[in-house]
């Protein structure tokens, strides 16, 4: 009775491409804290340009001081992390631009972040840019097939409370 009253809880969440590019396995992450999950499972991509939109419906629970991560939250409790190229936090915001906080509710699309990808070419190690559920020992992660992407328009995963 109360289901009907108050509705069922979202037990899975479609995550969009947050960046346009290429994908790239996580296990050819050129990193061993994201090649090895160490963070989460989940994939990442090879950007073609420097815009970073929401992936999901949901909640921004935190913004990088230095602007080159930002974590999400999904209705269905999926912790969503996009961590722009490699090495980045180095950068220290230079090159970075958040257009959204802490608390803010955004939707599929929604511009998060732009950055310099030429200058993120020159300082970081790589633009490689990670997608983690960084709680996926409580979530399923099922990657689509597709391999190119679109920002906020290509499936990328989806991610089912196991």
């Amino acid at each position: 009775m109360f289901k009907k009253l108050f509705g069922k809880k979202e037990t899975s969440a479609e995550v969009f491409a947050p960046v346009t590019g290429h994908k790239v396995a996580l296990e050819e992450v050129p990193d061993p804290v994201f090649s090895q999950k160490m963070m989460g499972d989940g994939i990442a991509i090879d950007p073609t340009d420097g815009t970073v939109v929401s992936p999901v419906e949901g909640e921004i629970v935190q913004v990088f001081p230095t602007k080159h991560a930002v974590g999400l939250q999904t209705k269905s409790g999926a912790e969503i992390l996009i961590h722009i190229g490699l090495e980045t936090v180095s950068m220290d915001g230079e090159g970075f631009e958040a257009f959204v906080s802490q608390g803010d509710k955004v939707s599929v699309g929604d511009k998060l972040i732009t950055f310099d990808i030429d200058l993120v070419k020159e300082k970081a190690k790589s633009t490689v840019t990670p997608i983690i559920v960084t709680n996926s020992d409580d979530h399923a992660v099922e990657l689509s097939g597709v391999s190119e992407l679109t920002a906020g328009t290509t499936s990328l995963m989806t991610v089912n409370q196991k």
